[in-house]
C-alpha cells in the first residue's frame, strides 16, 4: 500500500525532558521520524519541552512547539492549526516514549484527538492498553498459548496480600503504566512484602500491581521488529542480556547478536514474538518484545511487548545499521517494507532481516557518586543515567571497547591495576549486583575464585564468564614477556581481544607509547570496518565503521576510504550523565553541519548509542568508536584532518586536548593553552588579577594542611573545588576547619595532586551566567541568564531566567564588560561560558568554560537563533563575529526547569549544592514576571539549598 493520501498534517509528540529511564534515544527517533515524513510532503509539527534536543530544531518540522507535555498544550497547537487554515490531521505518539504515549492516551480519553478530527498513527491505543495492563497482559498471553509467569493483578492492598499467600515467595511487584520500571521490585519475605506492595500501588498511575513469581536469574532475550500494513514481519536484531533476570534491561550489559541461543530455541522464540505481535493488534511500525528462558530446560515465558520504538530500538538500529524509527515513521504513514528502500545499501528493499558479521556490547553508565547514601543494588528499576556501545570482531573486542568508553578512569575491562582483591567484597558484589559487578567478575577471576563459585553466585551464561576468564589466561601469559620480547602473534591476541595500548603497557611494565611503536613496527594496525546490515552482500552507501585488527599483512582489508577532501573531524560526548547530556550532543550536530556547510568532509567519533550524533547520515563520515586516545589517534593518522574540534563535546572532548597539542595536531577553535588556563583555577584567577577583574578572596592549596592555614585568612563559609571536572564533581561548601580537611583529604584521594580552589563563599550573592562567541578580537554575548536560587547551587540545578529579570543596569554592563574581557582575554574562539556571582551591586567572576555550555542550546532555542552553527564558523576561521546579522526574537522571558531523577533513589536527601544532580531540563516560556509558575519557583528558592 502507498502512501495514505489523507494524511496532510502530522504532530509528532516528543519525550521531554531527560530523566533516568528516558534518554537522548528518543530525540534520536523523534529526529528521524520527522526528517522522514517530511521527505514524503507531509507537514510536520513537533511539540516538545526539552530545549537541548535536535528534534526540536526548526530544521527537523514546519512548526516547532516548546510547550509542557500535556493536554492543554496539545489544544494550544490543535486551535492554532485550525484558524491558520492548516488543520493536523494525524498524530505519531510512538517516538517520545512512555510520556508521548501516556500523553496520546490521555488526550485520546478526554475526547481531544475526536473533537479535533485527529487520527492516531503507528499504534494502536488497545494494542498499548493490552501491554500496559499486566492483568491483560497476562490474559492475552494465555489465550495466545504463550507461558507467562503465574500471577494476578492487585488493584489493593488486601488483594496483593491474597495474591502473595497463594503463590508463595519469592515474588516480584511489577506496577502498571510506569517507565523504566518504576516502583517495582523482587520481594523474597513476606516481612518486605506489605511495604514493597505499598510502594508499587503508589507508583502506578492507575494504583494497580502485577503480583507474580519470581523468575531470578533465568535468561533475558530481546527482540526487536517491524510490521507493515500487508503483515510483513522483519525481525531487526536479537539482543541477549549478560546480566539474568533480576536485573532491568537498561541497566543490563546487553549484547548482539544473542550469543548463547540455540537456533532450535531462537526459531520458537521468533515465532512466538511474531505470534505475540499479531495477538495484540495490527498496527504498522516497530515493536520490542522480551522474553526470559530457564537455563534447565528452555522453557520461555514472555516477560512484555511495547508497541513503539525504545531505547533497545535505538540500540538495535545503531548495532545492525537498519533505521527502525525512519522506517516505522514510513509505515505509519501507509507503506510497506517492500515499498521502500533499504537506506543504509540505497539499492536493495527495506524488507529484509539484518545480518550482522560483528558483535555489539553495550554497557550502562551510572552516577551513583552524585546520590551519597543510596541504594547501589541493581534491581526491576532503572538506575543508570546513560550507556556505552563497542563493536569488535568478537565478544571480548566490544566488551573491552565499551568498558573503554565509560570515562569511569578505567582503561578497559581491568588490566590497570585498580582491581578489587577483597574475596569476601567480590563475593558481596557478585551475588548482589550494583554498577561495578562486571569489573569484579574480571577481578574474582584473577583473586582465583572458581569457575563454579563465580557462576552460582552470578547465574551468568558459562560461555560469558569463559570469555572473561579467557581474558585473565591470556594477561598471565603477556606477564611473562617484555615489550622487547613479546611475540607478533600475542601481541595480535591481545590488540584482537580489545586490549588498550595503555592495558598491554601495564601488563608489560612500559610505557603506552612504546607498545604503540612495538605494534606498528610489528605491523598490527588498526582497520576499520563497515557497520553495512547486510554482512557485506551488498554494497553499503552509507560510511559508518568500527575498528578491529588485521589478522594478515597482505590483506588489510580496510574499508574506509579517504578522500582528497579537507576534513574536520568533531570529538563526541561519549555516554549520558549528570553533568554532561543532551546539549553537547546537540552542539556536536550542529557543529558537524556548520563543517559542512563551510566545505569541509565531516567526521564524527562518538561511542553512544541514543544519540542523534551517531545516526549514519548526520556527518559524511560516522566513526563509532571509544572517544579514548589510542582510537582518536589511529583515526586521525589515517583521516589526516585538517584540525579537531574539541569544544562542542563536554569534558570528553577537552581532555582530549593535551594529547592533541602534544602530538602536534591542530585544534580548531580555541587553543589547548586557553582551555586549560580557564581549566586550572588557579592560573585562571591570577589571570582575572591581571585583568583587572573582581572575584570571591582565593587560594589554591595542594594538601589538607596548606587548606587549613589559607582558612584562616580567607574565613568560613569556603567553596572548596578541584580543577578539571565537569558538572561540579566533588566541589562543596564547608563551614568549618575539620570539614574543609575531610573534604580536601577525600579529592586528593580521588584526584591526586589536584589544583584546589578555596573562594571565600558569598552567602546570599545572586548568580548569572553569560554565554558568548568570539573570534579572539571581538565578542558578542548570546545571552545573560539569572538564577533564581542564590549563589551555591550549581548552575545546572538552578531554574534559570533569560534574558536576567531584576539585576539593575549598572550590574548588567558589568557582566557584559568581563565577558568580553575574559572572552577576548582567553584569546576564545568560539564559545565561551561564564559564571557570575552578584553582591552589594559589585559583580565577581566565579568561573569561565571557553566550551559549549548546557546553557547554549536552551538560548538558540529561546532567541531563534543557530548560534553553534555561527560559533563554528567563526572556530574554522570562516568568518569573525562581524559577519552575522545577529537578530534574537526576543519576547517576554525563557525559564530552564530542572528536572531530577530523585524518585529512583528514595533514601536520598533532595538537597542541592555546588555538585550537579539534575538528569535534565525543560523550557517554559512566559509573558511577564506576574506569571503564577515564575512566582511560586521564586517562592521556594531556598528550600533545597544544602552544602
Amino acid at each position: 500500500m502507498p502512501k495514505n493520501s489523507s494524511i496532510k498534517s502530522v504532530l509528532i509528540i516528543g519525550s521531554g525532558p531527560i530523566v533516568i529511564g528516558q534518554a537522548c534515544e528518543f530525540d534520536y527517533a523523534g529526529s528521524q521520524a520527522a526528517r522522514s515524513i517530511r521527505q514524503e510532503g507531509i507537514e510536520v509539527s513537533l511539540i516538545n519541552s526539552n530545549p537541548a534536543t535536535i528534534m526540536t530544531d526548526p530544521m527537523n518540522a514546519d512548526f516547532v512547539y516548546l510547550k509542557p507535555l500535556e493536554k492543554k498544550s496539545l489544544i494550544e497547537i490543535l486551535k492554532i492549526h485550525q484558524e491558520m487554515g492548516r488543520p493536523i490531521t494525524h498524530v505519531l505518539p510512538t517516538m517520545g516514549g512512555q510520556t508521548a504515549l501516556n500523553l496520546a492516551i490521555d488526550a485520546d480519553k478526554a475526547g481531544i484527538w475526536k473533537k479535533y478530527g485527529v487520527e492516531i498513527i503507528g499504534v494502536d491505543i488497545k494494542a498499548i492498553e493490552t501491554t500496559e495492563d499486566r492483568e491483560l497482559f497476562r490474559h492475552k498471553m494465555i489465550e495466545l498459548g504463550i507461558g507467562v509467569c503465574k500471577g494476578r493483578t492487585a488493584k489493593s492492598f488486601l488483594e496483593g496480600k491474597e495474591i502473595a499467600q497463594e503463590i508463595g515467595f519469592p515474588l516480584v511487584i511489577r506496577p502498571s503504566y510506569t517507565l523504566g520500571g518504576t516502583g517495582g521490585g523482587f520481594v523474597n519475605t513476606a516481612e518486605e512484602f506489605d511495604a514493597a506492595l505499598n510502594n508499587g500501588l503508589h507508583a502506578s498511575p492507575v494504583h494497580e500491581v502485577l503480583v507474580e513469581q519470581s523468575i531470578m536469574g533465568w535468561k533475558e532475550y530481546e527482540l526487536e521488529l517491524l510490521r507493515d500494513n500487508n503483515q510483513n514481519i522483519v525481525i531487526i536484531c536479537t539482543i541477549e542480556n549478560f546480566d539474568p533476570m533480576g536485573v532491568h534491561t537498561g541497566d543490563s550489559i546487553t549484547v548482539a547478536p544473542a550469543m548463547t541461543l540455540p537456533d532450535t530455541v531462537y526459531q520458537k522464540m521468533r515465532d512466538m514474538a511474531i505470534k505475540m505481535m499479531n495477538g495484540i493488534g495490527q498496527f504498522a511500525g516497530g515493536c520490542n518484545v522480551q522474553f526470559s528462558l530457564n537455563p534447565e530446560n528452555d522453557d520461555i515465558i514472555a516477560i512484555e511487548i511495547n508497541p513503539r520504538v525504545s531505547r533497545s530500538s535505538a540500540l538495535a538500529s545503531k548495532a545492525t545499521g537498519y533505521p527502525i524509527a525512519k522506517i516505522a515513521a514510513k509505515m505509519a504513514i501507509g507503506y510497506n517494507l517492500d515499498e521502500l528502500i533499504n537506506p543504509i545499501t540505497g539499492n536493495t528493499s527495506a524488507f529484509f532481516e539484518p545480518a550482522i558479521d560483528y558483535v555489539i556490547v553495550k554497557v550502562p553508565r551510572w552516577n551513583f557518586d552524585k546520590f551519597p547514601g543510596c541504594d547501589r543494588r541493581l534491581g526491576l528499576q532503572m538506575k543508570s543515567v546513560g550507556e556505552t556501545m563497542g563493536i569488535g570482531r568478537n565478544f571480548q573486542e566490544a566488551l573491552q571497547k565499551a568498558c573503554q568508553s565509560l570515562e569511569i578512569k578505567r582503561n578497559g575491562l581491568g588490566a590497570d591495576g585498580r582491581e578489587e582483591r577483597d574475596q569476601e567484597k567480590l563475593k558481596y558484589s557478585l551475588a548482589n549486583p550494583s554498577w561495578d559487578r562486571l569489573f569484579h567478575i574480571y577481578d574474582a577471576f584473577k583473586a582465583g575464585l572458581s569457575f563454579n563459585t563465580i557462576q552460582k553466585l552470578t547465574k551468568i551464561d558459562k560461555w560469558f564468564l569463559r570469555q572473561i576468564e579467557d581474558l585473565i589466561i591470556l594477561e598471565n601469559e603477556i606477564e611473562k614477556y617484555t615489550i622487547e620480547n613479546i611475540s607478533k602473534e600475542l601481541l595480535l591476541d591481545a590488540k584482537q581481544k580489545g586490549y588498550a595500548d595503555r592495558q598491554i603497557a601495564h601488563l608489560l611494565r612500559c610505557l603506552e607509547s612504546e607498545v604503540f611503536n612495538k605494534r606498528k613496527s610489528l605491523e598490527i594496525n588498526r582497520v576499520f570496518k563497515c557497520v553495512d546490515t547486510c554482512s557485506a552482500e551488498f554494497e553499503a552507501k552509507t560510511p559508518y565503521f568500527y575498528s578491529t585488527f588485521n589478522a594478515s599483512e597482505s590483506n588489510p582489508d580496510n574499508e574506509s576510504i579517504v578522500t582528497e577532501k579537507p576534513k574536520i573531524l568533531v570529538l563526541g560526548s561519549g555516554p549520558n550523565r549528570i553533568g554532561q547530556g543532551i546539549e553537547f550532543d546537540y552542539s556536536c550536530v550542529h557543529g558537524v553541519l556548520a563543517a559542512k556547510e563551510c566545505g569541509y568532509e565531516t567526521i564524527m567519533i562518538n561511542c553512544n548509542p541514543e544519540t542523534v550524533s551517531t545516526d549514519p547520515d548526520i556527518a559524511d563520515k560516522l566513526y563509532f568508536e571509544p572517544v579514548f586516545w589510542e582510537n582518536v589517534y589511529d583515526i586521525i593518522l589515517h583521516e589526516k584532518p585538517v584540525g579537531v574540534i574539541v569544544q562542542l563535546g563536554g569534558q570528553t572532548a577537552l581532555k582530549m586536548a593535551e594529547k592533541l597539542t602534544k602530538y602536534g595536531i591542530k585544534i580548531i577553535g580555541t587553543s589547548y593553552e586557553a582551555l586549560d588556563l580557564a581549566e586550572d583555577r588557579g592560573r585562571f584567577s591570577e589571570k582575572l588579577i591581571e585583568l583587572g577583574i573582581p572575584y570571591p578572596q582565593f587560594d589554591t592549596v595542594r594538601t589538607a594542611d596548606k587548606a587549613v592555614e589559607v582558612s584562616k585568612s580567607l574565613g568560613f563559609p569556603l567553596l572548596v573545588r578541584p580543577s578539571y571536572v565537569l558538572g561540579g564533581q566533588s566541589m562543596k561548601i564547608v563551614i568549618n576547619e575539620q570539614e574543609l580537611e575531610q573534604h580536601v583529604v577525600k579529592i586528593l584521594n580521588e584526584i591526586p595532586d589536584n589544583n584546589i580552589l578555596l573562594d571565600h563563599f558569598l552567602e546570599n550573592a545572586i548568580e548569572a551566567e553569560a554565554d558568548a562567541i568570539c573570534d579572539g578580537e571581538e565578542a558578542y554575548i548570546i545571552g545573560i541568564m539569572e538564577h533564581i536560587e542564590p549563589a551555591g547551587i550549581h548552575s545546572g540545578d538552578s531554574y534559570a531566567v533569560l534574558p536576567a529579570f531584576d539585576l539593575s543596569e549598572n550590574v548588567i554592563k558589568q557582566i557584559e564588560e568581563y565577558t568580553k574581557k575574559i572572552a577576548i582575554g582567553l584569546k576564545t574562539q568560539g564559545l565561551i561560558n561564564i559564571q557570575f556571582a552578584i553582591k552589594d551591586e559589585k559583580v565577581y567572576v566565579i568561573e569561565a568554560n571557553p566550551r559549549a555550555s548546557r546553557t547554549v542550546p536552551f538560548i538558540c532555542k529561546a532567541y531563534q537563533e543557530p548560534y553553534v552553527n555561527y560559533a563554528t564558523k567563526v572556530m574554522l576561521g570562516d568568518k569573525k563575529v562581524k559577519d552575522f546579522d545577529f537578530k534574537p526574537v526576543k519576547k517576554g522571558y525563557a525559564i530552564k526547569i530542572p528536572v531530577f531523577s530523585f524518585s529512583k533513589f528514595p533514601n536520598v536527601n533532595k538537597e542541592l549544592g555546588p555538585e550537579m544532580k539534575s538528569t535534565g531540563e525543560g523550557i517554559y516560556f512566559i509573558d511577564d514576571l506576574t506569571d503564577d509558575f515564575f512566582l511560586q519557583v521564586y517562592s521556594e528558592r531556598n528550600m533545597y539549598m544544602s552544602r
